[in-house]
């Protein structure tokens, strides 16, 4: 077996839920893993379906970004570095073509810094702010400047990101490890499902609310 066996089938377990529950679809979407001690990525490969993952098959790529296995990386490797290197507590990466969340951009975002109002409680616990990267081609380098630009810029504001919105393509969502990663890409895809069923009419929060928020349970809003 590989190195990284957990680590590998873990990737897999969550690709293969995403995909059967609907999170992602056909072959879009792909997902990375940060690997101790300098070694690297794990990342699944090119238009790999995410539902039927070899384990042994995921592309290991070097810290420097160079392929040393498995089959070709996606061609969303620069993206996933920039991440991992803007945020140090990311140790996952997954990116989807999320349906409402893909909708939501067609129909209208709530605003560029935030692509959804603080409308439940755990949108704003487990999310936090999400903002708009503009269009650019699938797999487009230049993406991962602005995806960096914009991890700093809120980290600087005190409240860090866990996720990003690729306009028309999907959002790129991190944690430290592929479930918590999972999950924050399910929370913010059914609030962007809610929102889109309330005709993008449902009230936020009070601020009052997210305050308490903050106080209870830590959130980054």
């Amino acid at each position: 077996m590989a190195e990284h066996a957990g680590l590998r089938a873990e990737i897999c377990r969550v690709g293969r839920s995403l995909f059967e529950r609907g999170y992602v679809h056909a072959t879009a979407g792909n997902i990375s893993a940060r690997l101790p001690d300098g070694a690297g990525y794990l990342i699944t490969p090119t238009d790999a379906c995410l539902g039927h993952l070899d384990p042994q098959r995921l592309a290991h790529v070097g810290a420097d970004g160079t392929q040393r296995a498995g089959d070709r990386a996606s061609k969303t490797l620069a993206l996933h570095r920039a991440i991992y290197d803007s945020d140090d507590s990311a140790q996952c990466v997954i990116h989807s073509h999320s349906t409402h969340l893909v909708a939501l951009t067609l129909a209208g975002i709530w605003r560029d810094d935030d692509i959804l109002p603080p409308i439940t409680p755990y949108f704003v616990m487990k999310v936090g702010h999400v903002p708009l990267i503009a269009y650019h081609r699938p797999g487009d380098p230049a993406v991962a400047a602005l995806v960096s630009a914009a991890i700093s810029a809120a980290r600087d504001r005190g409240t860090p990101l866990r996720a990003v919105m690729l306009d028309r393509l999907g959002p790129n969502v991190w944690h430290d490890c592929p479930a918590a990663a999972s999950a924050v890409l399910e929370e913010l895809e059914e609030t962007a499902r809610l929102w889109l069923l309330t005709n993008r009419r449902a009230t936020a929060l009070a601020e009052a609310d997210i305050d308490q928020l903050r106080r209870q349970f830590g959130a980054r809003w």
